[in-house]
């Protein structure tokens, strides 16, 4: 009917028609999609030098600055994909559409955080530090999975045309 709004059934969507538009048209889609993988070829040098000292105890340094190397990194893409949470849905953190990843991410966040306390904490030994990162690593990699899942979900909502409903 004339007069009467439309809206967007958005019920088990990620994004609205213009959240979508707002997605693809933010450069930080386009930063989030070159530092994902960044962020992963890290992890995978780190996890094999830290595994490789846990197993020999050789490589303490070269483990310690990939532990690091992938910390920074991991806040370098928070920050940015926080950017990129508010240029699509208005807020930094915890959007419905991507609340129980940025949870998961808190707290990937707090054990790498925690790595670093450990770094400079005296008598915390090398192979508690190392296993406070596998600890962060392990749940890196569930939180990886969780923006995967989402990766495709987005994916196969493009192909699914959004129904606009006349109320």
């Amino acid at each position: 009917m004339p007069g009467r709004a439309v809206h967007e059934e958005t019920v088990g969507r990620l994004y609205t028609a213009e959240q979508r538009r707002r997605r693809d048209e933010t450069r930080w889609t386009m930063v989030q999609g070159l530092l994902a993988p960044v962020q992963f070829l890290i992890f995978i040098v780190s996890l094999v030098l830290v595994l490789r000292y846990l197993r020999t105890g050789e490589g303490y340094e070269a483990a310690t600055v990939s532990v690091l190397a992938k910390t920074l990194a991991l806040y370098v893409i928070m920050v940015t994909g926080s950017l990129w949470e508010h240029a699509v849905f208005g807020r930094y953190l915890f959007a419905p559409a991507f609340f129980w990843e940025d949870v998961v991410s808190m707290v990937v966040i707090a054990l790498h955080t925690a790595y670093l306390v450990t770094l400079v904490w005296p008598g915390v030994a090398p192979g508690t530090q190392m296993a406070v990162a596998l600890a962060a690593y392990a749940l890196y990699v569930v939180n990886a999975a969780q923006y995967i899942v989402k990766l495709r979900r987005a994916r196969l909502e493009r192909a699914a045309p959004l129904v606009e409903q006349h109320s």
